[in-house]
């Protein structure tokens, strides 16, 4: 069976409708309103009518509300959480750019370890085995420089004294550990007290008194006169003397050479020019201890150490380094062997704020294989030097200059040339090491203090290799990169 069609209204009645709204819109407005209240109303009958008649007891109970005031719940407002903040903020880091690896890998490096480091800021830039224990060679000469002048002080002066023997005209000669004592009038160290002005003075206390015998003391050092990791070719070539606390002119067969064969008994060497400055030389030498208490005949003192230290940086002596590192222990009441040098020196430097923990110090030249300091180690130290603290502006002002003094006189030159005047530093090198470390000046205007060693299978060529990587770093400045 078919659903019934909806029928269609007419299209005349609808018309109509719509004319007579538009004549009396308001009127058709409130009869449009009416009849929607009777469809409504219309609705809730009908709806009641489905469900019944309510109760009306239910009905009051629902629609009259209690006396008493509801309460009204509220919503809460929540709380948000806090968002963690750091502490500090880091500081935004520069993107460094320039890099010296290709000159880190020049094969005549050897077993190559570096440190550069920012001196104004203590930032390292450029690690490569920085905190490495190696050998030093001569770079170890500013280690014990910096603790001479922490220990010692730069005014300290090392005395040669002469007093009066057990017997008549016996004098004792004494040694008080100055090694740049002149035989004659002068010698190469700077300021070197002369063995003739002492021998005037002795003569002077003498009173016509001829002397009839002539004693050595040497006492004030003792142990080796060799450090037993030394090899001996070094006395023969004319680099360094035993270690003794009696001697003259660095115990230099030529005075006025920086280097020049030594000898194998310079306390002897050392007698000798004594009794010839007093005219005694017929008298017998032996070597023995000064009388406690003895008068003193005559006296003469060193350069102060700051003149030392600065000739030692300058011209790189071994047997003048040696001496400041002596002195140096003997003043902390460490010993006045070699073996004291194992904690006099770190003693010492740990002065600065240093942290020495890892070094191992068994000579004051850097001639011992067995030294082992960290490039790291050496950049901290040069960033004190570069910013003068306490007395250590006297090894910035008294280090070679690149190009221009002392060791590195000679050296970058050629494509290295532009940082020639622009580094100051120390050189190193024995058998199996070159090794350079100093202060950068760089193009840049920032302040580098830098530490490169070459071990192993090197040769002479490596100082260059040194240079052209210590020249990069010049260029590359604050915007070294560690790469």
């Amino acid at each position: 069976m078919s659903e019934k069609p909806v029928s269609e209204p007419r299209p005349a009645l609808l018309s109509g409708i719509v004319r007579r709204a538009r004549a009396h819109p308001r009127a058709f407005a409130a009869i449009a309103a009416a009849a929607a209240l009777v469809v409504l109303g219309g609705g809730g009958l009908l709806a009641g009518a489905a469900v019944g008649t309510p109760n009306v007891e239910t009905v009051a109970q629902v629609s009259a509300p209690p006396s008493a005031t509801p309460t009204v719940t509220s919503t809460p407002t929540p709380t948000p959480e806090a968002r963690s903040v750091p502490a500090a903020v880091t500081p935004a880091q520069p993107v460094r750019t320039c890099s010296i690896a290709e000159a880190a890998s020049d094969p005549r490096l050897g077993t190559f370890s570096g440190s550069v480091r920012n001196a104004t800021t203590g930032e390292i830039l450029y690690d490569h085995g920085g905190g490495t224990y190696s050998r030093t060679a001569s770079v170890m000469k500013v280690l014990t420089s910096a603790a001479a002048l922490a220990v010692l002080g730069p005014d300290y002066r090392a005395s040669t004294t002469v007093v009066a023997g057990t017997q008549p005209g016996q004098v004792v000669l004494v040694g008080g550990g100055d090694i740049t004592l002149a035989s004659g009038s002068s010698n190469i160290y700077p300021g070197a007290a002369s063995m003739l002005d002492l021998a005037a003075q002795v003569t002077a206390s003498l009173g016509g008194t001829p002397v009839t015998s002539i004693v050595l003391d040497s006492s004030a050092f003792a142990g080796d006169a060799w450090q037993p990791s030394w090899n001996r070719k070094e006395l023969f070539d004319g680099w360094s003397s035993e270690v003794t606390a009696l001697q003259v002119d660095g115990d230099r067969a030529d005075p006025s050479s920086s280097q020049s064969t030594r000898s194998e008994d310079p306390i002897g060497r050392a007698g000798a020019a004594f009794a010839s400055a007093l005219g005694a030389t017929g008298a017998p030498i032996s070597q023995g201890v000064a009388p406690a208490g003895a008068a003193t005949l005559g006296t003469v003192q060193s350069a102060p150490v700051s003149t030392m230290v600065q000739d030692a940086l300058l011209r790189s002596d071994n047997t003048e380094a040696e001496m400041l590192a002596r002195l140096t222990a003997i003043a902390q009441g460490s010993g006045n062997t070699f073996s004291a040098l194992g904690a006099s020196t770190p003693a010492a430097l740990a002065t600065y704020g240093l942290d020495t923990a890892g070094l191992v110090i068994v000579d004051g030249s850097g001639l011992s294989d067995d030294n082992g300091v960290s490039p790291n180690f050496l950049t901290a130290l040069f960033a004190k030097i570069a910013a003068r603290e306490g007395n250590l502006g006297i090894i910035a002002d008294g280090l070679p200059v690149a190009g221009e003094s002392g060791t590195l006189g000679g050296r970058f030159t050629g494509s290295n040339s532009d940082a020639a005047g622009h580094v100051i530093a120390k050189t190193g090198w024995i058998d199996t090491g070159y090794t350079l470390s100093g202060i950068i000046q760089a193009a840049d205007g920032s302040v580098l203090t830098f530490a490169f060693f070459a071990l192993d299978d090197v040769s002479d060529s490596s100082k260059q290799a040194l240079d052209t990587i210590t020249a990069a770093a010049y260029r590359c400045g604050n915007n070294l990169s560690n790469q």
